[in-house]
């Protein structure tokens, strides 16, 4: 089977919301040679990032819409214009090959179709492009419900904000400093010919110049650096961990955040944790082996802790919030189609279902740090607000710091282009008792 035909059917799966690419993609069954793999990639991510751009395109090329049943046939058509658009592919290759394609997935009546529509862009597209500029999904390719929340939330940065998830995003490693520090393995990075510089704000991130296969990494698999972007590399500091204590990290899968405690304070107490997908917990269990750490997993519900805990208090717990993810769009650009207004709202309630369910898990004096990898306010300042407005002995914390913006009751980092990822962060700390 041919790389645009299988792109084809993976796509067709997120177009009717029934998959997103991260579970797609690792379970096509046809095997691929490593360049048909990367091809393939390439063109599902980059589908999805310019979609609604893609979309607008298609509306105005077709002279009716296809049926639902033929959504393989509208990935393909999307197939073909991103080629057109954004790839070095001869443009009679990219024609003649995703024509080709409608044969593969069974439906050669579309060969003509397909044909005339790609070849009708090539020949149109100067004038197709001043007839769309003014449709806001075709000018910064983002849902109008998400460009109307970004404009409240962010009515000065909302354009560089769309501008920064419609890149790919850099591959961003943190170094396990407790084997080598960060300019040993910049040193490693560039005897491998692997071209990198020092993050800005985290003392262990490195930002490589093209990403590569982990395979090329030195020493990955001893657990000399993991992969992870610097704003999800900050909440270890943000922790103020000392040794001796116990800590909690709460929906802790695929376990970044848990090795990275685990290598900032080797000498805990006792780390816990906790993940309700089974799936993903097998993910933290993989990455503390690779790098030789140690951590209790547990499989639990953060909201209904009654259920797992041992009844022993913690210093400090993490709380990475199930949310939106709009913060990282550019790396899971599939986002935008499987994302929907109301859901914001639905997590919203889930982020302070959870806070409220783990603090009296806290130590009186103890830290709680709040994390999403969301910029929107519904999911961050204002479920914090919440919570403490109804919780006596939670006090937010100013979050100091030289990187994002400062809000009312934590602090943002918006995704930039070859910058960090999109994040926010809240301190509460649980007043002394008496």
């Amino acid at each position: 089977m041919d790389t645009r035909a299988i792109a084809a059917e993976i796509l067709s799966k997120v177009l009717l919301h029934q998959q997103s690419l991260n579970e797609l993609l690792p379970l096509r069954e046809t095997p691929l040679s490593p360049q048909d793999e990367a091809l393939t990639q390439a063109l599902c991510y980059g589908v999805c990032r310019w979609q609604l751009k893609l979309d607008c395109l298609t509306q105005k090329l077709l002279t009716k819409p296809l049926k639902q049943k033929d959504t393989d046939i509208q990935a393909l058509l999307l197939l073909g214009l991103y080629q057109l658009l954004y790839m070095r592919i001869p443009a009679h290759a990219a024609v003649s090959e995703t024509v080709e394609a409608c044969t593969t997935l069974g439906k050669p009546w579309a060969r003509g179709l397909v044909n005339a529509v790609l070849r009708r862009f090539q020949r149109d597209k100067d004038n197709l492009s001043k007839e769309l500029c003014a449709w806001q999904e075709y000018k910064y390719s983002h849902p109008k419900w998400l460009l109307a929340r970004l404009k409240q939330a962010w009515p000065a940065d909302w354009e560089n904000i769309c501008a920064a998830n419609n890149t790919q995003a850099p591959m961003t490693l943190r170094v396990n400093q407790q084997q080598l520090h960060r300019n040993d393995y910049l040193h490693l990075l560039l005897e491998n010919g692997i071209s990198a510089h020092p993050c800005q704000w985290t003392k262990s991130g490195i930002q490589l110049s093209h990403a590569c296969a982990v395979s090329k990494l030195p020493q990955f698999e001893r657990g000399a650096v993991s992969i992870q972007d610097e704003a999800a590399q900050l909440a270890a500091s943000l922790m103020d961990m000392a040794p001796g204590m116990r800590i909690l990290d709460a929906c802790a899968a695929p376990g970044g955040k848990t090795c990275h405690l685990l290598e900032q304070q080797p000498e805990l107490g006792e780390l816990v944790a906790v993940e309700y997908d089974g799936n993903r917990l097998q993910k933290i269990t993989e990455n503390l082996k690779r790098l030789g750490l140690t951590a209790t997993i547990v499989k639990g519900d953060a909201t209904k802790p009654e259920q797992w805990w041992d009844n022993k208090p913690f210093d400090r717990i993490l709380l990475d919030a199930p949310c939106s993810a709009i913060g990282v769009i550019r790396r899971h650009p599939d986002i935008k189609l499987l994302r929907r207004n109301a859901d914001i709202d639905k997590l919203a309630i889930q982020q302070l279902a959870m806070l409220t369910a783990l603090w009296p898990l806290l130590k009186p004096g103890g830290l709680l740090l709040y994390a999403t990898c969301s910029i929107l306010p519904q999911e961050n300042e204002q479920v914090i607000e919440q919570f403490i407005s109804k919780t006596s002995d939670a006090v937010a914390q100013k979050v100091t710091a030289e990187w994002g913006i400062a809000a009312e009751f934590g602090r943002y980092l918006l995704p930039t282009e070859r910058g960090s990822d999109g994040f926010y962060y809240s301190k509460l700390a649980k007043a002394p008792s008496n």
